[in-house]
């Protein structure tokens, strides 16, 4: 018996316990990131939406809010060929990553893309290193995002406002992979440019390793915050071991043009249940910015939670 009063078989009945309502994962082994070096050849698509809103996809038809994900790991080289089916002039914009000026997608340089016309643009990451005057160059691998720079002014302001906005993962060597990614974008007053009080929701079962990219667009700062979760507030969202100095956090403020990642462990700790996460602005929760990380326990059961009913 220790000093709480408790002893070994009370801890390991409540631990079995835990495991059996849900509070405790099963154990998994991590897969880690490959190296990279690869190129790789993509094709994107611009395109008006039935809705008005306007967005990217690999296919035609296929566009979504946000844009699809462009995965690389550090060393790869990407090159975009990218249409534009619009009737205005649009670009494809990168942050984060390596590239010329050809490459930048503004109108002041020429590298936007007219109605009609396909232009490619290449991406390069790069690995961590020493330069020549001994300085240290920080690699590629983070969380960035890409855009439009070209809609509504030369600073892509209305197709930014549109959806025209999508997530970039540069993974490093190594990297612990997820099983399941999601992109929240807080754009203005809006996530994802849904309607406000209307999500979006996002899915697992209690023990999945889920990544959430988390991207800001528009005119406002915010905090993003997640019921029941937390992460490393570092590159990846995970602790390297024990001794790691990182502050653990559940909230983050963010602002225009910011992105950031982090994995979770679905209901580790807390178990299954509809776990809110929401801009911690007052105001703007209550205007809608919310939506719900649906976690089911592997029965597929969510405890407490009624889905909404479809009219």
């Amino acid at each position: 018996m220790d000093g709480t009063g408790l002893d070994r078989r009370t801890l390991l009945g409540g631990a079995a316990v835990a495991a059996s309502i849900g509070l405790t994962p099963a154990a998994r082994t991590a897969v880690a990131a490959p190296s990279g070096g690869q190129v790789r050849h993509l094709t994107m698509y611009a395109e008006r939406l039935p809705d008005g809103q306007l967005g990217y996809g690999f296919e035609k038809g296929r566009a979504t809010v946000p844009g699809p994900l462009i995965e690389l790991y550090e060393g790869d080289t990407v090159h975009i060929a990218f249409e534009n089916t619009l009737d205005v002039p649009v670009s494809l914009h990168v942050h984060g990553l390596d590239y010329e000026i050809t490459s930048d997608g503004t109108k002041m340089n020429r590298s936007h893309v007219e109605p009609g016309a396909t232009r490619t643009y290449t991406w390069r990451t790069h690995l961590p290193g020493r330069r020549a005057d001994g300085t240290w160059r920080a690699g590629s691998a983070g969380y960035w995002h890409y855009h439009d720079h070209v809609v509504g002014t030369e600073h892509g302001t209305g197709g930014i406002r549109k959806g025209l906005y999508g997530p970039v993962i540069v993974r490093r060597k190594g990297d612990v992979l997820p099983d399941a990614t999601h992109t929240i974008v807080f754009n203005d007053m809006l996530i994802n440019n849904k309607p406000a009080h209307s999500g979006p929701d996002f899915e697992a079962t209690v023990g999945d390793r889920v990544e959430f990219i988390m991207i800001t667009h528009g005119e406002y700062y915010h905090t993003f915050h997640m019921h029941g979760h937390r992460w490393a507030d570092n590159r990846t969202g995970l602790l390297t071991g024990p001794d790691d100095p990182t502050r653990v956090i559940d909230n983050k403020i963010v602002g225009p043009a910011d992105s950031f990642g982090f994995q979770v462990v679905a209901g580790e700790g807390v178990g299954a249940g509809a776990w809110m996460y929401h801009c911690h602005v007052q105001s703007h929760s209550d205007m809608g910015m919310v939506g719900l990380f649906l976690v089911k326990k592997p029965d597929g059961t969510i405890p407490g939670y009624e889905p909404p009913h479809e009219h």
